[in-house]
């Protein structure tokens, strides 16, 4: 079996997990910016990993544009986040981003980092008016994500751990149908 990881990682979480995922499998790591859709062809499996980005995952737009071509691999998708795993909200991310033509692709979700000195101006702008928003709640009310948005506060913390990697790792593993 012939693979691909493909990934967009902004702030390096999600190249971390492709690097990992790399370790495990032996399959070369690509971005996303950098891959060339005909060059996918000589691949049996895609992985294409990216971070979340306002409940978007980064890099989709690249698997999407290509799905036609490459109907005959077996394609996994995971992506990164800051948030603790909570299975209502990754069924929305799933339903956000995993329709149409990506309907029924494994999708598989990673828990990244934080780091508010590293991000880019409009992101750390975004993420200081969202605190913001969120302090005025009551604690008590707070979603999954608000909470772990709450207490990162300003410290970097990295929740990346290659446990979360398994499930990707286990479907590799399974036979083809």
């Amino acid at each position: 079996m012939k693979g691909i990881i493909l990934y967009r990682s902004k702030y390096g979480a999600t190249k971390k997990y492709a690097d990992w995922l790399s370790e495990e499998t032996g399959f070369p790591c690509m971005e996303t910016g950098k891959a060339n859709s005909d060059e996918m062809q000589k691949y049996d499996v895609i992985i294409l990993g990216g971070g979340i980005y306002a409940s978007g995952i980064a890099g989709l737009s690249f698997l999407k544009k290509n799905i036609g071509k490459w109907k005959d691999k077996k394609i996994i998708v995971f992506c990164d986040g800051a948030s603790p795993y909570e299975e209502s909200t990754f069924q929305e991310i799933i339903k956000h981003n995993m329709k149409d033509e990506l309907e029924g692709i494994p999708c598989f979700y990673c828990r990244g980092a934080w780091d508010m000195e590293s991000m880019k101006f409009a992101d750390k702008k975004l993420c200081q008016l969202l605190r913001k928003a969120v302090a005025k709640k009551d604690p008590s009310d707070y979603e999954v994500w608000e909470r772990a948005l709450m207490e990162a506060g300003d410290d970097r913390c990295d929740w990346t751990d290659k446990k979360y990697l398994e499930p990707v790792l286990e479907l590799l593993a399974e036979e083809p149908n």
